[in-house]
This record gives structure tokens, sequence and C-alpha cells, in this order.
């Protein structure tokens, strides 16, 4: 439960950073995102590549294959890409790479039906790390653990539209 609700915080924290998320004294509003002001050396373009580490690279490329429904696209000795959508999973080789890390950051890989997509992450040989939890607006969120050791997540947001 401890995990959920820090995860719970990190979302309300995040809202109320970039601006989509006002409090006042009826409570927390989500407000519609100012766009960023342009600045041609820091603005950043959105999230590109997510890397998980594997100790077994070939292991873990037959189980991304299956979870993701695609083939790499990068495929080398030191790296492994597939494209999702127009995001990146990079998978590096990694000896020291253990099944029991602490997650280090999650991404959260959207979906359309969060406990559908969790279930046959399960089915696939993950573990649980934290349960399919409605953070509020028909927000889904959940994470498990690969049987690599790298925590993945899974969003359902049916008010976020990636450009």
């Amino acid at each position: 439960m401890r995990i959920q609700t820090v995860t719970t915080i990190l979302v309300v924290v995040a809202a109320l950073t970039i601006g989509i998320l006002e409090t006042s004294i009826y409570g927390p509003a989500l407000v519609a995102a100012a766009p960023l002001e342009e600045h041609p050396m820091t603005h950043f373009l959105g999230l590109r590549t997510t890397v998980y580490r594997a100790s077994d690279l070939a292991k873990a490329k037959a189980w991304y294959t299956e979870a993701f429904g695609a083939k790499p696209y990068f495929d080398e000795p030191y790296y492994a890409g597939f494209s999702i959508r127009g995001y990146e999973l990079g998978l590096v080789p990694d000896p020291k790479a253990g099944t029991n890390r602490e997650a280090a950051g999650i991404a959260y890989w959207g979906v359309d039906d969060a406990r559908a997509a969790y279930q046959r992450l399960l089915d696939l040989g993950a573990k649980p790390h934290e349960p399919i939890t409605d953070v509020g607006g028909g927000i889904l969120i959940g994470s498990v653990v690969d049987p690599f050791g790298n925590v993945v997540g899974v969003v359902q947001n049916p008010s976020f539209k990636a450009e």
C-alpha cells in the first residue's frame, strides 16, 4: 500500500509541477497545460527511449518480442532496440543485472486496457510490482518486474494523446 501511496503522490506532484493540476479550497483540479516556452538550447522533445538491462540479452529480446509484439529493428551484441509506436525500448546486456533490483524510476507504457496488459505480462512470467490502481481521472497504472529484474509500468490514460 505504501508504494501505491507514493506513486499517487508522485503523479500529483508531477501534475502540479508541469501545471496541469491546480489546487484551491475546493481541492485539486485538472487544467489545460500551457505550452512550454521555446528555448533553442533547452527544448525537450519528449521521451524517446527507455533502456532496460538484462543479464541474458537473447532471452530478454525473446521475452520483449513476445510481450510487445515487435522484433528489434536494431540488433547488435551491445544493444537491441525495439520501435514501439514511436518510442524506443532498448535492451543492454549487463552481466551484473540481477533479478531483484529496486526500481530506478518507472517507465509507464501506454496501453488501451491496463488490466489486460498487466495480466498478459504476468502470464509471460513477470512478477507483480504494483497492482493496477485507479489514480483518478480515469487513469489506471500498475507495474510488474520482468524476468530480468526491470520494473515495467503500464498506464491507461484516456486524456493523454502523444503528439
